[in-house]
């Protein structure tokens, strides 16, 4: 008997759609993209930034699409043959009214998650240390916005036991509609950092922003904050004013309920004893970094706030991995040994590539090795861009990288404040600096790479995976 994420008559029902032509009892999934729609899942047509979807509902029919999802207003343009159709009048409205179908349905203890930095890997440990312990249902990726929250929410069984909503911004009021969707009964806000500075004034503008999260959290929810964060007293003022009662604070500071008490950095993971709202505990995590275990605190945090097993959640944590572009490790062959590649090509800011230079700095080298740091451009940071990019300069020299490769305009102040402190190439684009990057690469290296997704530093990445192969 095939299991229906929705039943046709529940998903009519919740979107206020129409059917037409011959309807199917149920969709086993959901999709926005008919590249990797599955047989018998249902396609949402968006109205997205490139592409309407509404030119690839024939598509979707071909791919063995249950039924596509389609304005009224765009039902004459449809060629080809089109299958099922729910019409609406609004496909994205009728996805946001499937989402919050969705939350009514579940007994899920929901997690949202937000942040400046690490949101996908804090995302992605969650689901790590809950699968241990329940059926934990959060994003493939890093859906996070106005159209990937309520994807993520209608995506969301009905059995689920453990819900992770990924929420981020880059304006102010964009987190209120998203985390009002998500009713969570936990709220992180993992960090407050100088990330898109070019739609604030101030980073406390973007604290205000974060503590949006707040405005959806369920009487008697609890928010997980950073007792770290520089911004914590304007998160913890906020969220007063919003009504929440229960605050836990994760991190190093004596004040923190999650407490990290000792840590023992490593290449490919890091090991810690903590204190989890009084109860004493060691972990191991799969992903190396102190980055990742920050986060981590506030995942014990969560899992100890919803009632999880606290034991089963640590243990799992040894099986962390690093997200692809967030801090992944490829181990590939050179001519005369071999190297490894740390690939933190997702995106990038002040904040996270500090983490990065320190992730690196922390690697291990082979014989006359290596740490190359290569670094792109930090995007959407104002007019500040130039003094946070040079501003890096004092962190690629404390931690000891040997050799560092530059690209894009405003890496340029990084390149002028490096001066003769370190070995440095600087380029417009990355596409001029990868056959300078492979020329210079030797056995033994540990090579970062990093940049805002805009920098297309995959390319970099791709290029040298191709060129490469892997270690066994």
């Amino acid at each position: 008997m095939t299991a229906f994420l929705w039943t046709l008559e529940a998903m009519r029902d919740a979107m206020g759609a129409r059917v037409v032509g011959e309807a199917p009892k149920g969709v086993t999934g959901l999709s926005i993209d008919t590249r990797t729609l599955k047989e018998g899942e249902a396609y949402f047509a968006i109205l997205g930034d490139v592409h309407d979807g509404h030119k690839f509902v024939a598509n979707a029919c071909s791919a063995g699409a249950a039924l596509s999802v389609v304005s009224q207003e765009k039902l004459p343009t449809l060629d080809g043959e089109c299958g099922c159709l729910l019409v609406v009048d609004d496909v994205l409205d009728a996805l946001e009214k499937l989402g919050i179908a969705a939350r009514a349905r579940t007994q899920a203890k929901i997690i949202a998650v937000t942040g400046s930095v690490g949101k996908t890997t804090t995302k992605e440990a969650l689901r790590t240390a809950l699968s241990a312990c329940g059926k934990v249902h959060a994003a493939v990726a890093s859906f996070n916005n106005h159209w990937g929250v309520p994807l993520t929410l209608a995506r969301m069984p009905g059995d689920t036991e453990y819900g992770v909503i990924e929420i981020g911004m880059n304006h102010p009021g964009e987190i209120t509609p998203l985390v009002k969707m998500a009713q969570p009964h936990v709220a992180i806000i993992v960090n407050v950092a100088a990330v898109h500075l070019g739609a604030f004034d101030s980073v406390d503008q973007i604290a205000h922003a974060k503590a949006e999260i707040f405005d959806g959290l369920l009487d008697g929810g609890t928010a997980v904050l950073n007792a770290d964060d520089e911004r914590l007293p304007i998160l913890t003022e906020l969220a007063a004013q919003k009504g929440v009662s229960e605050i836990v604070l994760f991190g190093e500071a004596d004040d923190a309920q999650v407490h990290m008490d000792k840590l023992a950095l490593h290449g490919s993971c890091s090991c810690l004893t903590a204190t989890v709202l009084g109860k004493p505990m060691v972990v191991k995590i799969g992903a190396p970094g102190r980055h990742i275990v920050q986060n981590v605190l506030a995942v014990l945090a969560v899992c100890r706030i919803v009632g999880a097993d606290l034991a089963r959640a640590g243990l799992a944590l040894a099986n962390m991995e690093a997200v692809k572009g967030r801090g992944q490790q490829h181990r590939l062959k050179h001519p005369d040994g071999r190297f490894v590649l740390i690939d933190e090509s997702y995106n990038a800011n002040p904040t996270s590539m500090r983490a990065a230079l320190e992730l690196l700095a922390a690697a291990k080298v082979q014989g006359r090795g290596r740490r190359i740091a290569v670094m792109g451009d930090m995007l959407e940071l104002g007019p500040t861009s130039a003094s946070l990019h040079a501003g890096l300069a004092d962190t690629v020299v404390a931690n000891g990288i040997d050799r560092v490769f530059l690209a894009g305009s405003e890496m340029k102040a990084l390149d002028d404040a490096l001066g003769d402190k370190v070995e440095c190439t600087h380029r417009a684009t990355i596409d001029e600096l990868i056959p300078l990057v492979r020329a210079d690469l030797q056995a033994g290296d540990v090579v970062m790479a990093k940049s805002s997704l805009g920098m297309r530093f995959a390319r970099l990445i791709d290029d040298l995976l191709n060129a490469y192969s892997s270690e066994s």
